[in-house]
């Protein structure tokens, strides 16, 4: 076999005849000592992990999961459309996964195509809820259970996303009706968890960690709803 390049470096490094010292702790092997306390540190590691899956399961066991009725909607007015299940991961939040975000999404395309998307168990994706331009709500996942939305598994457990009917390149899209309506669910959404009315705490799929969408886009005006957005939180409070 030939040699790599480290192999040729290593031998011109070395003056002739000369031995190389082996590497300091070379040969020996760790105590008993060792062992046991990186097994201990393991096991209190896997412990731990075990422990936190086991505070977001517990809802499993009967009779403990939140009551659910079919058809109901977190945000009054909206319309429940369901997503198919293969969309979603069916949770209990914010009792399994604290809800501190939002992230707004558009649809790049006609709302009959998102819903249509959503509800098929091959896309693999869906958001919580869509607003149209004309202002509707639907909502195809119920806030407690995690949507396949973000791109990001984390953001996804932690977050609510919203669609908006239209496409990133087009400044009509997003219509004045559209903005207030959206706003006021955002602001519930915030004031029923807790979350921070700011541009930290509601982002656009673009400011996700890992995502290649460049959704709300240029056109999304975020000055004007993070206004709204504030004016209905200080409403409802």
């Amino acid at each position: 076999m030939g040699e790599t390049q480290s192999d040729q470096e290593d031998r011109t490094a070395k003056p002739p005849g000369t031995a190389a010292k082996p590497p300091r702790g070379a040969g020996r092997h760790p105590g008993r000592r060792a062992l046991l306390i990186g097994g201990a540190v393991a096991a209190v590691g896997t412990a731990v992990l075990a422990r936190d899956e086991l505070a977001r399961l517990w809802w499993r066991v009967p009779g403990v999961e939140k009551p659910r009725t079919p058809g109901a909607v977190d945000f009054p007015g909206a319309t429940w459309v369901a997503a198919s299940s293969a969309n979603y991961r069916r949770a209990d939040r914010p009792d399994d996964y604290a809800i501190d975000m939002v992230v707004i999404h558009v649809t790049q395309g006609g709302y009959e195509s998102a819903v249509k998307a959503f509800q098929d168990p091959g896309h693999q994706a869906a958001a919580h809820y869509i607003v149209r331009q004309r202002g509707d709500i639907t909502q195809m996942i119920r806030e407690l259970d995690v949507a396949f939305h973000a791109g990001n598994r984390s953001y996804n457990e932690r977050s609510v996303g919203i669609e908006h009917e239209g496409f990133v390149e087009r400044k009509s899209s997003f219509t004045d009706v559209m903005y207030t309506n959206s706003a006021r669910l955002t602001a519930e959404i915030c004031r029923r968890y807790g979350i921070p009315v700011d541009r930290e705490h509601i982002i656009g799929h673009v400011e996700v960690p890992g995502t290649d969408h460049t959704d709300p886009g240029r056109y999304w005006d975020w000055d004007r709803y993070m206004t709204l957005v504030r004016r209905a939180h200080r409403t409802a409070a």
